[in-house]
């Protein structure tokens, strides 16, 4: 069996390997949620900073629920690989900008300390939308949720990703530093505001002062992130050691194109992301509405159409004819909401969307993109549908995902194999629909009738309704396989 990958010595001259000196840099970031996108994404790109321009720009990284990233990269010296897929083609690089990982379960008072410490400039999170502790409805925090009330009773003791930043500005404002940048690196609209509103909300009702000192001091840009990672599996771990030689218990698998827009706002500084493609902008909204409506929500069609009619990957779905011509369909809608992204050709965005998706290479698993739709279906999917509804366009794509999302939600494959729903809202998802059987308009109206989840005009749009209806019968009637078919059929004129 190979050794473990601890040292960057007698690695294969092919592969990639951090172009620093890691002893003796300082961390300035603290990473929340150091899964596998943050390792094929952020932490690549302070890879190649650190490479071109140095600085104290070292990532600490953090778990807040488990300590499996921790158990597998600090006895690697956080070393890792990443496995770019392009085509046939594989190539492997080893990230040397994590220094460390803490896992909260196992030293919390750690975490606060690495939050707080004057040497940290940068808090980033990719958390994804259910770990920001918000209310879908008003977009306010929600204080009936555990966590949340929880670190409201203690909020020296936190748990949630809000209650942490909150107990670190407490402690950075006692020991007096200050110049901290929130960078939230998850897909919501205007993530930036959000998590500022957010922390401003619960430092407001544990102690006000603390709240103007965090608005006077703090800087929370917004971003917009793409790069599509698979879960790690067996695979990229055996490819991985194949490629190093040396076992990798952190390895991730990732897509050649990565993107990375940034509002240019920071309180004390910043790494030299653009030696990796950053791209730093006043405003990161037109972007951010492209990926959101393009990418992500075709992403979520793909990801439920799909996973009924039994295809494991999207490159799988992909390969299905009906699928491919409704992906095409759903793009060109959705572009045609958004107002001109600078230096973005829209139709060459969504040929490229279209070849990511289709990659052979990439394993990217239909159920992994299906988890948590309450979360992402609102600025996926309803907002495009909306201003469609508000221009009079067709409501055709955005009925389809819906109703295709809505069946998923049963729980059940069509031969009655049930599966987990992953969602934050799945007990209210589940009172719905229950006692609802195979009733397409009962279905509808239950799920249309959940609190914060469309907004109001969509919900009461009678057109909308129907027309998600109607594809909803067609789905529990005819089988997945056929109401795709039926689907794609205009779009082959």
């Amino acid at each position: 069996m190979s050794a473990r990958l601890t040292t960057l010595d007698g690695l294969p001259a092919g592969i990639r390997t951090p172009g620093f000196e890691r002893r003796g840099r300082g961390a300035g970031i603290v990473h929340l949620g150091v899964g596998a996108f943050h390792r094929a994404h952020q932490a690549v790109y302070t890879d190649d900073a650190l490479a071109r321009s140095g600085g104290d720009w070292m990532i600490i990284g953090v778990s807040l629920r488990s300590c499996d990233v921790a158990e597998a990269l600090n006895p690697q010296a956080g070393l890792y690989t990443v496995q770019v897929r392009g085509g046939e083609k594989i190539s492997a690089r080893v990230v040397g900008s994590i220094a460390k990982v803490l896992a909260v379960p196992r030293e919390p008072a750690a975490v606060l300390d690495a939050l707080a410490a004057p040497s940290t400039r940068i808090v980033s999170l990719t958390v994804t939308e259910k770990g920001y502790g918000f209310d879908p409805a008003t977009g306010a925090l929600d204080r009936s949720r555990p966590d949340i009330a929880a670190d409201l009773a203690e909020p020296d003791r936190p748990r949630s990703v809000v209650g942490h930043l909150v107990a670190a500005f407490a402690q950075r404002r006692a020991r007096g530093a200050t110049g901290l940048t929130v960078l939230s690196c998850d897909n919501l609209p205007g993530n930036g505001e959000l998590v500022r509103r957010l922390v401003l909300d619960f430092a407001r009702e544990v102690d006000r002062d603390l709240a103007c000192w965090i608005a006077e001091t703090a800087r929370f840009p917004s971003t917009m992130v793409d790069r599509i990672t698979p879960a790690t599996s067996d695979e990229t771990l055996a490819e991985a050691e194949r490629a190093t030689g040396r076992v990798d218990m952190a390895a991730v698998e990732t897509e050649a194109f990565s993107q990375w827009v940034i509002e240019d706002d920071f309180a004390a500084g910043r790494p030299d992301w653009e030696a990796g493609g950053a791209l730093f902008v006043a405003s990161v909204a037109p972007y951010e509405k492209m990926k959101l409506r393009m990418l992500n929500g075709a992403h979520s069609m793909i990801a439920y159409a799909g996973f009924l009619a039994g295809h494991e990957h999207v490159r799988d779905v992909m390969a299905h004819e009906a699928m491919r011509l409704l992906v095409e369909r759903h793009l060109r809608d959705a572009a045609r909401t958004l107002d001109p992204v600078p230096g973005i050709a829209l139709p060459d965005y969504a040929a490229r969307l279209m070849e990511r998706f289709a990659n052979p290479a990439i394993a990217h698993r239909t159920e992994q993109i299906a988890i948590d739709g309450t979360q992402k279906l609102p600025q996926r999917v309803f907002e495009p549908a909306l201003a469609a509804f508000e221009a009079g366009w067709s409501l055709d794509s955005y009925a389809f995902a819906t109703a295709m999302w809505i069946r998923f939600v049963l729980g059940r494959t069509e031969d009655g194999r049930a599966y987990t729903l992953h969602d934050p809202r799945a007990a209210a998802l589940a009172a719905a629909t229950d006692g609802h059987g195979d009733d397409a308009g009962a279905l509808a109206n239950a799920v249309f009738g959940l609190d914060g989840l469309m907004p109001a005009r969509l919900a009461q749009a009678r057109a909308f309704r129907d027309a998600v209806e109607t594809r909803l019968a067609r789905i529990l009637k005819d089988g997945v396989a056929a109401a795709i078919t039926r689907e794609a059929m205009p779009c082959r004129v």
